[in-house]
């Protein structure tokens, strides 16, 4: 919901930004590319009048279209194949995902504890370019807003009434306690680790050592030249068809609820034919406004937004058990806390069921694959800042805007149903989606906060799949080329064309599956981005270049000396004087 509003205005800026020179790299990227690239690709790309890496662009293409392709005529194959392949990712490698995930919360807070803290995302001089008061609100706005929007009423009440923990009483006051600590533990410190981690390393590579503002850019570290040529272009594929599949996966969700929406309203079928009909609405309104250029207007409509969902929830606070949340979310801190050492390791090792599959792993992998998308956005942001402060920034202050909002609908919907005001519990059970209406059917004024929930979905999706476009062009161009209308409308064309296929091809149970299969491949990368990023860390602290370590000719040094390179330099001119 909030995430497109911010976002949209300031990725323009990211990925309409003049070329940036490589300073601390010897051999230009441009010319490695060109060096390595296949001539049948070039020379496509030349036909077409494109301005892209071609390994890049055409292989994540072409892999998109023949999902679709195949998909369409073949939806139930594809649905049951990628059953099979989630379910022996989730039963063979799940434990993989848990334990990635909270090692790098546990990376970053120790980074931030650590002497690299004070290492800013640019020169040594640099200062941030946005105030704390508008960097934070600017966080908020970035993110897990469809996943807030979709499930901030809908997994409270899952949970609440169907405990996944072994002797608890459904609807009793341990299921409120844990449905809550649960949706914590799920949009919390772990969702932000997921994007923190690619923010902060594009950030320090783009700005302190001034590389691409690519994913490949990250591996720079480990792969050296390589990262600029086919084992680059691998990962970047990678990271767009992510981000592809991601962002689909939340227009699929997103239709859904808008469906559920327009059914409540004006009584519109739920189906997928209307479902298809929205998402083709959605990506003609986003490719008509990277086509004219709207981008202004896209702007000013996504602040809007913003103010619009910021209503929404002050409503909801005030109409509804105002006293019950403010005391609910104070718990909620201490119940969330207190179990996140153990919860944040559990693997159900000793429970045969499919809870965590459908859960903690499809969030894991929906957020891992928003990751490029998001991090390059918060990256944007955050030039200037130390990684102490970028660290503490990005994973608490979105972590208490969660927390409020889960506060505010989570709670306000437990207690309707504690109380029996609500009947919400079978209704979520059999369509997720419709939660949210649902549930304000308990308040007044009920058609205009439906009708403004429907509004807000509309202007986010929008808004959205603009900006996840100018973000996927970004990641498949060299900094020296230009940003084409035409490019950008096909990738947002191809979102809409997938989530389409998503929901043909079985609707919720379709977008977790394929979601929780495609995330792992990133998943593996989120955990080579940090052996990268701490390799970088560790020749900077000591005054050497990014291109000296790839070099070989900083760790023997500082291996060697625990002295920074400056002063031992200082002082060695000091006893050269003497």
């Amino acid at each position: 919901m909030l995430q497109g509003a911010v976002v949209c205005r300031s990725l323009t800026a990211a990925c309409l930004q003049p070329p940036i020179s490589y300073g601390s790299v010897k051999t230009p990227p441009l010319a490695l590319s060109n060096a390595t690239e296949a001539r049948v690709l070039t020379w496509l790309q030349r036909r077409l009048g494109l301005q892209t890496i071609p390994g890049v662009f055409f292989t994540s293409a072409g892999i998109a279209a023949l999902f679709v392709a195949i998909a369409i005529p073949f939806d139930e194959a594809v649905a049951n194949n990628f059953g099979l392949l989630t379910g022996w990712v989730a039963a063979n490698l799940g434990w993989f995902y848990i334990l990635a995930v909270s090692a790098l919360l546990v990376f970053l807070l120790g980074l931030a504890a650590s002497r690299y803290g004070n290492i800013r995302l640019g020169d040594d001089d640099s200062r941030p370019d946005y105030s704390n008061l508008t960097w934070f609100t600017m966080l908020f706005a970035a993110g897990i807003g469809t996943i807030l929007m979709f499930w901030g009423v809908a997994e409270p009440i899952s949970h609440f009434a169907h405990p996944p923990f072994d002797g608890v009483t459904p609807g009793s006051e341990r299921a409120a306690s844990d449905a809550m600590t649960l949706a914590l533990y799920h949009f919390g410190l772990h969702t932000w680790t997921i994007f923190a981690m690619p923010g902060l390393a594009i950030g320090y590579f783009a700005y302190r050592h001034h590389l691409p503002m690519r994913i490949s850019s990250l591996f720079y570290p480990i792969l050296g030249e390589r990262a600029f040529g086919p084992w680059g272009w691998a990962i970047d594929v990678i990271a767009v068809l992510g981000t592809l599949f991601g962002v689909a996966t939340s227009l699929g969700l997103g239709t859904l609820q808008l469906n559920s929406g327009l059914n409540y309203l004006v009584g519109a079928p739920t189906s997928p034919l209307v479902q298809v009909g929205l998402i083709t609405v959605i990506t003609g309104i986003a490719a008509t406004s990277v086509a004219l250029g709207l981008d202004k207007g896209v702007r000013r409509l996504s602040q809007v937004n913003i103010v619009l969902a910021m209503l929404l929830l002050a409503f909801v606070s005030l109409v509804g058990p105002t006293v019950f949340i403010a005391e609910g979310m104070v718990q909620s801190v201490g119940d969330y806390l207190s179990a996140l050492p153990w919860l944040a390791f559990w693997t159900e090792t000793y429970r045969e069921t499919d809870w965590q599959r459908q859960w903690t792993l499809f969030y894991w992998a929906w957020t891992i694959s928003w990751a490029p998308y998001v991090g390059i956005f918060i990256a944007r942001i955050s030039r200037g800042r130390t990684i102490r402060e970028f660290v503490g920034g990005v994973l608490f202050a979105p972590t208490a805007f969660t927390l409020v909002w889960f506060g505010i609908f989570g709670l306000s919907a437990i207690q309707g149903e504690m109380s029996g005001q609500l009947s919400l519990a079978d209704q979520v059970q059999q369509d997720p989606s419709v939660a949210i209406f649902a549930f304000l059917e308990g308040f007044p004024l009920t058609s205009v906060a439906a009708a403004l929930s429907v509004v807000i979905i509309v202007i986010f999706f929008t808004t959205s799949s603009d900006s996840a476009s100018l973000v996927i062009d970004l990641l498949t161009r060299r900094d020296d080329q230009p940003s084409l209308v035409r490019q950008r409308i096909f990738w947002a064309v191809a979102q809409g064309g997938i989530a389409a296929t998503l929901l043909l091809a079985g609707g919720l149970d379709a977008l977790q599956n394929v979601i929780t299969a495609l995330g792992l491949p990133f998943c593996i990368l989120l955990v080579f981005m940090g052996i990268a990023l701490l390799r970088a860390l560790r020749a900077d602290y000591r005054g050497f270049s990014v291109d000296e370590l790839v070099q070989g000719r900083a760790f023997p040094e500082v291996e060697g000396s625990a002295t920074p390179k400056q002063e031992t330099a200082d002082v060695s001119e000091t006893i050269a004087r003497h």
